[in-house]
């Protein structure tokens, strides 16, 4: 089974998407199936890499085995990323590298500056000019497990989440934190309030500063993390994992309906740094709901969107929607049929107020798009092998799609009539 995924990039105003949603709210759950698209069918590829539709092109970056302005080779195991804003109109992109102890790459360093010498995954930065040429890339954190997803944070970092328990020289199964402006390796500094566990993705509120986190386990936890110090989560702080509050410890992968309003609460983790793999376990005893490998997540208008990989009635996937402002959870997303949506993974929202889910699934993968009135249609497919996307986000402007193919790790930038 394909163990990988996501992440978001929220741009200003693009969370108004909720907003337009809840109108007609029964027309969009109703929808389950797939509609042309705002852009069009998708077009072949004559070089058989990314189909795109009519007036989309690609650029290719940052591809696994290519030397990098550090003297260190591309890793593979392209994964989560997040875009920022750089010097001189430049966009930064930072990307995780889901590599594990046993990887035929890893992102190369001195041993001094690794986190774990057994460690093989990490980050790199890329650096990508206003249309869409790489610029540099070098590498920013080494020596941890499988950095599956993670999250932009509104200061301007990077957390880069460890989907990992495994223990090395040093424990894994941590959050680390890399700002954009790292021209190259940060400290590898562990955030243990965060808690340990298969870490998947972040989003940030920035209204309150709270990290909401996803683990991609089949009984996973949405977790909060609530920081000592707003924007200094090296400060410390206390885990919290959500509870339907009239459905303690409620199994959420099938028998919910698509936008049925939930109240919820939340309940305090106690030892967030276990020796064993037990924080879910110590939250679902204590009520919190339990979900099938959460994964994407992303903050947009108020609201945390996050995927659910394999949930749902046929376990082809679910998107939830929580909104911290009255505390209820809702069912967004269930199409129940993978011709429409097979395993969606990272979530970003675009410029036009469009969701784009990618999708990890057992086939042919597509970025799956998702219309502000509900309709649900095929923006890219995967036309070099059965690899999954991962990583979807947009440049600051929002001119740029970058996403990677997770294998043989390819980052595209990819511009057209967004």
């Amino acid at each position: 089974m394909t163990l990988s995924r996501r992440q978001f990039f929220s741009l200003a105003g693009a969370g108004t998407a909720g907003a337009l949603l809840l109108s007609p709210l029964q027309a969009f759950y109703a929808k389950r199936t797939l509609a042309a698209g705002p852009y069009g069918a998708l077009v072949t590829d004559p070089l058989g890499v990314l189909d795109l539709p009519a007036g989309f092109s690609y650029v290719r970056l940052s591809e696994t085995g290519q030397m990098m302005n550090d003297g260190y080779t591309v890793p593979g195991g392209h994964d989560g990323m997040g875009a920022f804003a750089g010097a001189n109109g430049n966009t930064v992109l930072i990307r995780n590298h889901e590599l594990n102890s046993s990887s035929s790459t890893r992102v190369g360093a001195p041993n001094s500056q690794k986190y774990d010498t057994k460690g093989r995954g990490g980050t790199t930065t890329l650096v990508v000019s206003s249309n869409g040429a790489l610029v540099s890339h070098y590498g920013t954190l080494a020596g941890t497990y499988r950095n599956c997803a993670g999250g932009p944070t509104p200061w301007g970092s990077w957390l880069s989440c460890e989907e990992s328990f495994e223990v090395g020289n040093k424990k894994h199964g941590y959050i680390f934190e890399v700002p954009s402006s790292a021209t190259g390796f940060v400290t590898p500094v562990p955030l243990v309030a965060m808690g340990r566990f298969n870490h998947e993705a972040a989003a940030v509120d920035p209204n309150t500063g709270y990290v909401y986190l996803t683990e991609d386990r089949d009984d996973s936890l949405l977790y909060r993390f609530v920081p000592n110090t707003p924007n200094n989560l090296s400060a410390g702080g206390t885990l919290y994992a959500l509870k339907i509050t009239a459905i303690p410890q409620a199994n959420t992968t099938t028998g919910f309906t698509v936008g049925q309003s939930h109240a919820v609460s939340w309940v305090q983790i106690a030892n967030p740094d276990p020796a064993s793999d037990t924080v879910r376990v110590a939250g679902f005893n204590l009520g919190a709901a339990k979900f099938a490998r959460g994964e994407g997540i992303f903050y947009g208008n108020g609201d945390i969107y996050f995927c659910c990989t394999s949930g749902g009635s046929a376990g082809l996937g679910q998107v939830w929607r929580y909104t911290p402002s009255t505390e209820t959870l809702r069912l967004y997303i269930e199409p129940n049929n993978s011709g429409t949506l097979d395993f969606p993974d990272n979530i970003v929202v675009a410029p036009n107020n469009d969701i784009f889910l990618c999708e990890d699934g057992g086939g042919t993968d597509f970025i799956v798009g998702v219309t502000p009135t509900g309709s649900l249609y095929k923006f890219a497919r995967n036309a070099l092998n059965t690899n999954e996307f991962a990583g979807v986000c947009f440049s600051p402007n929002g001119q740029i799609m970058f996403v990677n193919i997770q294998t043989p790790g390819i980052t595209f930038a990819i511009s057209g009539p967004w």
